[in-house]
């Protein structure tokens, strides 16, 4: 499964334009645990090991695919493939092994989240609460697919789906990388540097 989004900054706006139409499929609170190096292995490869509740997810960017106005991920949830991408020796629990082979929880955050569903696209509203006294909030189109070469299709039905419901169209970072610029700015730098984000 591939993963086609795009961010977009949330205000009561546009919440209105994106539930309009779109029926409400559930609400939930996840709590995410970031993991990695302490010299950014994994994210400065746009790499981002997490756990979700008591799910394990890896999600891969897809660099060959990627266009400037959407990010591609692959979700890898299968652990033995998480281990096998990471280099981790069998074991019995993921998250220690993780920890012992150097991959550090580096940020936690709790989004409660409100789906909703408009023919093909997944309408994500965020409010986030960070392990500090930040909190932001953001919405997320979302499409996804099983053949790479539709990437582009699909980015731009997403870029469409955002102009005829009036959605601006501004840069926005992620909630991860909008607690990094603000509360640790040496790995935000890092991810600049690398190439994986573009300062703004």
């Amino acid at each position: 499964m591939i993963e086609i989004e795009k961010k977009f900054p949330l205000s009561p706006a546009n919440e209105n334009l994106l539930t309009k139409n779109a029926e409400l499929i559930r609400t939930v609170k996840n709590t995410d645990t970031y993991f990695d190096t302490e010299d950014y292995k994994l994210t400065t490869k746009d790499w981002w090991m997490r756990i979700r509740n008591d799910s394990f997810e890896l999600k891969i960017a897809q660099k060959d695919n990627l266009t400037e106005k959407t990010n591609i991920y692959e979700e890898v949830t299968d652990q033995t493939k998480i281990r096998e991408l990471l280099n981790l020796p069998t074991g019995n629990n993921l998250e220690q092994d993780l920890i012992d082979n150097g991959y550090l929880p580096f940020i936690t955050c709790i989004t409660t989240r409100r789906k909703y569903k408009n023919g093909d696209f997944t309408i994500d509203l965020d409010h986030v609460d960070f392990d500090s006294d930040f909190t932001y909030d953001l919405a997320e189109i979302e499409l996804t697919i099983e053949d790479p070469n539709q990437c582009q299709e699909a980015s731009d039905k997403i870029m469409a789906f955002a102009e005829t419901h009036g959605l601006q169209t501004e840069k926005i970072r992620g909630k991860v990388i909008e607690y990094l610029h603000d509360k640790r700015p040496n790995h935000y730098k890092a991810l600049v540097q690398s190439g994986v984000i573009e300062d703004f």
